[in-house]
């Protein structure tokens, strides 16, 4: 069992470039960098858990996964392709993302989020 509460440390991450051919990342602004550690699941799994930091910036991607995400401290804003819907976000809030939905992340102050996903055929 882990139990992170906003603001916790996370303890190191491993880098997670933008380089998912099957998440098609376009940066749109800035330099951000995200990094993350899994704590169960990942290739050929069909959930997987973890926790994904990311810093300021812009970018789109398609997400992988139908998504639960805590953020534990940043803020921004998500942008949903599919409904132009613009849900903002910061420490606290609860988010759920969609297994296929095209979104832009526009990340204000550095993100760090604990999630859990899930995949139909894995991942």
């Amino acid at each position: 069992m882990w139990h992170l509460r906003p603001g916790d440390d996370v303890g190191p991450l491993d880098d997670w470039p933008f380089d998912s051919p099957v998440s098609d990342y376009v940066i749109l602004s800035g330099t951000p960098r995200a990094s993350g550690r899994l704590f169960d699941g990942g290739p050929g799994h069909v959930t997987r858990a973890g926790i994904w930091r990311c810093t300021a910036g812009a970018f789109t991607c398609t997400e992988q996964g139908t998504e639960m995400m805590t953020i534990l401290s940043g803020n921004g804003q998500i942008r949903d392709h599919a409904t132009g819907t613009i849900t903002a976000f910061a420490a606290g809030d609860v988010l759920f993302s969609m297994d296929g939905r095209r979104v832009t992340w526009n990340i204000d102050s550095d993100v760090t989020k604990v999630f859990y996903a899930m995949k139909p055929g894995g991942y």
